[in-house]
């Protein structure tokens, strides 16, 4: 199978369910959002993360593929019906991930910059792609139907994100750079 099909290079993309949407439309903005996102999680899960935090990044990756599917199959009829879809389980287990990291960590008492070591600064800026996603679905959601698990998914998935960079902070040994405001 070769990799390109030529289909595209008049400026629209095809989604499961036959629709033929330009490469800029909102879908597949939030789609490519999506795509960013676990990008950007995998440069962070490349580099030498705790166990746990690898982990769970592993399985995020999973489940963002899964979004994903969401998106690029909006119709759950004919080929849209049998990809797989978000329950809602998974953004229980984000919530709970959250809250084993969050109780190793200190309390947090102010904004932080988003440094630190490399793998910190590396979730830090998947977050911040995350966000992007979130805010895309979000565009979407106005005018189409989006499952509510998806922007779910990704707003926890945020939070998750910055938990893990102060949880990697943490296990390195580094405090995270508190924000300052001039005064």
């Amino acid at each position: 199978m070769k990799i390109y099909t030529r289909k595209g290079d008049g400026g629209q993309t095809g989604i499961w369910g036959g629709r033929r949407l330009d490469k800029d439309h909102v879908r597949m903005e939030a789609i490519g959002a999506v795509d960013e996102c676990n990008a950007t999680i995998g440069v962070a899960a490349a580099a030498a993360l705790p166990d746990d935090a690898a982990g769970i990044l592993a399985e995020v990756q999973d489940c963002l593929f899964v979004v994903g599917c969401e998106l690029m199959a909006p119709d759950r009829t004919g080929a849209g019906g049998s990809v797989p879809r978000l329950t809602g389980e998974e953004v229980t287990r984000l919530e709970s991930a959250i809250d084993e990291m969050e109780a190793e960590l200190p309390r947090l008492t102010s904004f932080i910059h988003p440094t630190g070591t490399p793998e910190a600064a590396n979730l830090h800026l998947a977050r911040a792609v995350c966000r992007r996603a979130e805010r895309r679905v979000t565009t979407l959601r106005r005018d189409e139907p989006v499952s509510d698990h998806v922007a779910a998914y990704l707003n926890r998935l945020a939070d998750l994100l910055f938990v893990l960079a102060r949880y990697a902070n943490s296990t390195a040994g580094v405090t995270d750079r508190k924000w300052s405001p001039a005064q």
